[in-house]
């Protein structure tokens, strides 16, 4: 199996999934896709030559953090084969009421997802224009390594945006100890704005040569932008990026 995170978390590094399906296919391998970052309204891998599709349902597909659940998704002969004989013996399904919850976030999905990314994308050349952040990685700019990849096989550049501070780790914690409208944690694909620290967080259990050879910096930051008004979260982020 060959299996890729597009976008990549946190630094939403994009894979060219026609790509990788043809480099699979020669090998008899199957290409698996994280689908989290940009869930289906956005991106659909199956359709660019991927075997399997999974989902933190738990994210976007859901919108409110409310309940726990994860989806894989292919083929009938995959799906149907290994995937559903596990699921069938070894017990790890959904409860009927998550399943409900999330199939009740997913009536949203499309125009959720489209106002995710009109925000992040205004909220991330706002970044960019700040004299205290060194690097803003959004695939919706035109100076992410892979924006025109991106706007190939993604609908939008979805709503995750990181930022590097110049100033490092004191830096990035000022702005996490500023915020007081977005929310501190590691969750994403809620409505509301979330902000982690992925260097002491999502990435804590990797070794710091790991973290460096990655790009993983102590004064890295994720925002999962949310749907606020984008000014009230440029404000919040304002708090701490200007020393208040």
């Amino acid at each position: 199996m060959l299996f890729v995170e597009t976008p990549s978390n946190p630094l939403t590094e994009i894979s060219d999934i026609a790509a990788l399906a043809s480099v699979s296919k020669k090998a008899g391998a199957l290409l698996a896709v994280d689908n989290c970052f940009c869930s289906p309204a956005l991106q659909r891998p199956l359709e660019l030559g991927a075997d399997i599709v999974i989902h933190s349902a738990t994210k976007y597909l859901e919108g409110q953090g409310r309940v726990l659940g994860g989806a894989v998704l292919g083929t009938r002969d995959v799906v149907m084969g290994g995937v559903f004989s596990f699921l069938r013996t070894a017990g790890p399904s959904l409860s009927p009421f998550n399943a409900w919850v999330i199939l009740k976030g997913m009536e949203t999905l499309k125009i959720r997802m489209e106002a995710h990314s009109a925000n992040a994308l205004e909220v991330a050349r706002w970044l960019e224009a700040q004299p205290g952040v060194a690097r803003v990685y959004y695939p919706g700019l035109p100076s992410h390594p892979q924006h025109e990849l991106a706007k190939r096989q993604q609908k939008t550049g979805g709503g995750i945006v990181s930022f590097e501070l110049k100033s490092g780790k004191e830096a990035a914690w000022r702005v996490v100890d500023s915020v007081r409208l977005i929310s501190i944690t590691a969750n994403l694909g809620d409505t509301k704005s979330t902000l982690t620290h992925p260097a002491s967080t999502t990435h804590a259990r990797t070794s710091q040569e790991s973290r460096d050879a990655a790009g993983i910096t102590d004064g890295l930051l994720r925002i999962a932008v949310g749907l606020e008004a984008a000014g009230d979260i440029r404000a919040d982020l304002a708090r701490g990026l200007n020393g208040r």
